[in-house]
């Protein structure tokens, strides 16, 4: 007879995470599906998109908005590449280095990303609200609300 051994047992750090990691998934999930659906932009060129609203001028160097994204360089560079198809941003030669390469966003840009911002609030806290009201993911939601 063969005895499968049993999977170690969490720890307290590991299945809070694991919650953390249930709960970004249900709120990405449905913020990815109603920022598509509505304004036909996915989380990743929303959150760009509020980047280059938020940064002087409306513009970050190509590596300072993947860090802000989460995304590697290529990554990133695809994104703005979508962004730039929309009409959403361009990229743009630093003057003083031509090695370096910034994302600069359009009035179109800030008119998607305005509208779009709205959505994504109400479509934030839906998504909480009903996360909060599964009970494993309970505590969870209540201690982010509580620190926020």
């Amino acid at each position: 007879m063969t005895v499968i051994p049993q999977a170690p047992i969490a720890s307290s750090d590991q299945a809070m995470w694991n919650k953390v990691l249930t709960l970004h998934a249900h709120v990405e999930r449905r913020l990815t599906q109603v920022l598509q659906r509505k304004h036909g932009i996915g989380l990743s060129e929303f959150r760009a998109l509020e980047c280059l609203v938020q940064a002087a001028e409306g513009e970050l160097r190509m590596q300072d908005l993947a860090d802000k994204v989460g995304l590697g360089q290529s990554s990133v560079t695809r994104l703005v590449g979508r962004l730039d198809t929309a009409g959403f941003a361009f990229r743009d030669l630093c003057p003083d280095d031509k090695r370096g390469v910034y994302a600069v966003i359009t009035d179109e840009g800030r008119q998607r990303y305005a509208v779009a911002r709205g959505t994504y609030g109400e479509e934030l806290s839906a998504a909480l609200n009903a996360a909060g009201a599964v009970p494993e993911l309970t505590r969870t939601v209540q201690a982010l609300r509580s620190g926020a």
